[in-house]
C-alpha cells in the first residue's frame, strides 16, 4: 500500500526544503515531487502575462487606441 504525506513548506536557500515528520522513519526510501506555486515558477512580475489571454491586448498602446476609439463611439 502507499501512503503519502503532504506538507506545504517553503523553499529555503539554495533550493532546499525540510518536510520534518514523525511518519517518516529513518532509512526508509521514498519517492519526492515538488509541485511550485504559480507566482513562484514565473521568477518575475505578473506583468509578463500582459497581452497572453485571448482578447487582451499586445501592448498599452493597442489598448489605449481601442479606448480612445470607445470613446469616440460614445461622445458621436
Amino acid at each position: 500500500m502507499v501512503s503519502a504525506i503532504r506538507e506545504r513548506v517553503t523553499v529555503q536557500a539554495g533550493g532546499r526544503i525540510e518536510i520534518p515528520s514523525s511518519e517518516l522513519p529513518a532509512g526508509a526510501r521514498a519517492d519526492v515531487i515538488v509541485v511550485l506555486e504559480p507566482a513562484a515558477r514565473m521568477g518575475s512580475p505578473l506583468v509578463r502575462m500582459i497581452g497572453m489571454g485571448k482578447g487582451c491586448f499586445a501592448s498599452p498602446e493597442e489598448a489605449d487606441r481601442f479606448i480612445r476609439k470607445e470613446r469616440n463611439a460614445w461622445e458621436s
